[in-house]
């Protein structure tokens, strides 16, 4: 039996049960990620048989992922609901080649302010507690913080969690930024009037902003440059943090807004949070277009990947500028895990219609300040060098480090948006003995976390052909959809060579050996990938390296000799772990008096 006939075979075997389907190409590599309420009805509306060919009606898009198809696979679950779950989450963790991957899936910060305190103090969560006690104030995707710094500085509030607690007016009373109820019999009323304020200024960015700006030129006034220019940056934030607007409802509507806007090369999306008749925050994400790209798919993917990780404290009906089909799908999973009516609608007229053109012009925007930037071309360059499944937007480049098998640590770097991410940066501790092992320890912690942290479009590995062909094995055993190449020094004599101080690099990919001109730029790219990943690694290897030296002479002095400490690590794995062991644990690695030594020596 041909591919053709088994894969025929299995569409018409398909159960009619919920579930998530997905298809492969000739090479085994994921091409698409779908779900279905009946797997048998869905799958087959994709083809017409005798012979099997893609159905006449598909999209270019869906028509040329089925041309590819030559293999399918199918998972069964309870409900519709859940195959939902389950394909949001498979296509953040394998990055299929015709899915779109919208990389945020980070939860946003809320102002709160607990009143069932005598004295409340507002403060930022992520995590939201159901309490009429508590007001929740955003969501925020930049700018939380300043507004709460700036509060605290305007109104006289209790300035920390502790203050309370020390019985005694502190510096913070002397310099009028709190009334002091630690000591004072502060009235209820005068300490509600400065929580009334500190509200105020949140609601209304305007009064913040221009007050913010008063003090900003007192400082420069009084020559406190680096005072103006600290509130100029704090004010830069705070107005990045929501988009203008003169849309001011005259009801207390909340409406969270979901928008997709794209041209020839990139998408974005833009979310706007109406609270109470007013915008208090947005925010925008830009991906590069895959020829394959749907803007339908990206809308709903942003507005599950928003949803997925927290319960909103304002469950709000939510505006967009497309019809979805999976809207109402959508509808009931939010329905269900709020406990509250969720409606997805595009609205047609009114001030719902305003506020999502409002969002759409938004988009415009970024879509204008993206193509004006000065663009390079390099990652379209390697996607064409290395014949790449496209271009890669984000990079992981990863190399590991250590000193005569001392202090052994792993770096990964990460490139994306024509820059380096250095929020994004990881770097591990490695127990591995050799090079290729520890690569292989590295590499399968960073697939384990794929589903917190999505897969990137490509691997850089520092090492030659043994580490490329072990990155490529560890990708195909994850079903990932991640391209991997590597970057090796010449070598002559089985030594590093280097000409003139230049290092004869060798790029490798899966169709083999790639030798460029020490003066291409593709090569200087991959080069600086590289030496930025051999950088945080070293850096860190360092730091490590340091601190088991120093840990060691301390335990060197208090009479634990180089052999016992050699064998406490290889039992304990770090000197953390020994500073945690018990009495009993070390004794049974040691003796009895060196376990006293090291337990009194870490009190």
């Amino acid at each position: 039996m041909n591919t053709k006939e088994t894969l025929e075979k299995k569409i018409k075997n398909l159960p009619k049960q919920p579930g998530v389907y997905q298809y492969f190409d000739e090479n085994g590599r994921l091409l698409y990620v779908g779900k279905a309420k009946n797997l048998a009805n869905r799958v087959k509306s994709y083809w017409s048989f005798s012979p099997l060919r893609p159905s006449a009606n598909l999209s270019l898009r869906i028509k040329k992922m089925i041309s590819e198809a030559v293999n399918l696979e199918y998972i069964v679950v309870k409900s519709e609901h859940d195959a939902l779950l389950l394909e949001n989450s498979l296509i953040k963790q394998l990055n299929p080649k015709y899915n779109i991957l919208l990389r945020d899936d980070k939860t946003y910060p809320y102002i709160y302010i607990d009143y069932s305190q005598k004295y409340p103090r507002f403060d930022i969560t992520r995590k939201i507690i159901d309490s009429k006690e508590i007001k929740y104030y955003g969501p925020y995707s930049v700018g939380a913080r300043d507004i709460l710094d700036s509060i605290y500085e305007l109104c006289r509030l209790v300035q920390k969690k502790s203050c309370l607690k020390g019985g005694k007016a502190c510096l913070f009373y002397q310099i009028k930024k709190c009334l002091a109820p630690c000591e004072f019999d502060v009235p209820k009323e005068l300490y509600d009037k400065e929580v009334a304020k500190a509200e105020e200024y949140i609601r209304e960015k305007k009064k913040l902003l221009g007050r913010l700006q008063e003090k900003m030129a007192f400082y420069a006034e009084e020559m406190r440059f680096e005072e103006a220019a600290e509130l100029r940056d704090r004010i830069e934030r705070i107005e990045r943090s929501s988009i203008r607007s003169d849309i001011d409802l005259a009801s207390s509507e909340n409406y969270d807004i979901f928008v997709v806007r794209d041209d020839d090369v990139r998408a974005t999306v833009v979310r706007v949070f109406m609270r109470e008749g007013k915008i208090v925050s947005s925010s925008s994400d830009t991906i590069l277009k895959k020829e394959n790209f749907d803007a339908k798919e990206l809308l709903s993917r942003s507005i599950l990947n928003f949803y997925a990780y927290t319960k909103p404290p304002v469950v709000a009906p939510v505006l967009v500028n497309l019809e979805l089909e999976d809207a109402s799908l959508i509808e009931e999973y939010l329905t269900r895990e709020f406990g509250k009516k969720v409606r997805i609608a595009v609205p047609k007229r009114g001030v719902k219609k305003q506020l999502v053109d409002l969002a759409l012009l938004n988009a415009d925007e970024v879509l204008r300040q993206a193509k004006t930037k000065k663009q390079s071309r390099i990652e379209e360059e390697i996607r064409e060098l290395f014949d790449l499944e496209h271009t890669p937007q984000r990079i992981e480049c990863f190399d590991n480090s250590h000193l005569a098998g001392k202090a052994t640590v792993g770096a990964m770097v990460v490139w994306e948006d024509g820059g380096f991410k250095k929020e994004e940066y990881r770097h591990y501790h490695l127990e591995a003995k050799d090079e290729y092992a520890q690569m292989k320890e590295m590499l399968l912690r960073r697939v384990e976390s794929f589903e917190k942290n999505s897969p990137p479009d490509l691997w850089v590995i520092d090492g030659g052909a043994t580490l490329l062909k072990l990155a490529r094995e560890i990708i195909q055993s994850s079903g990932a959809n991640v391209d991997v190449i590597a970057i090796s020094k010449e070598k002559v004599d089985a030594k590093a060579h280097r000409a003139k101080g230049k290092a004869k690099d060798i790029l490798h990919a899966e169709a083999g050996e790639v030798r460029l001109k020490e003066s291409d730029k593709r090569l200087h790219f991959v080069q600086r990938l590289r030496d930025e990943a051999h950088r945080f690694a070293i850096t860190f290897h360092k730091k490590t390296k340091l601190k088991i030296d120093k840990e060691s002479e301390l335990l060197k002095v208090k009479g634990i000799s180089e052999a016992k400490v050699k064998k406490l690590i290889n039992y304990f794995g770090t000197f953390e772990a020994i500073k945690e062991a018990s009495f009993e644990e070390i004794r049974t690695v040691l003796n009895e008096k060196d376990a006293k030594i090291i337990k009194n020596l870490y009190r």
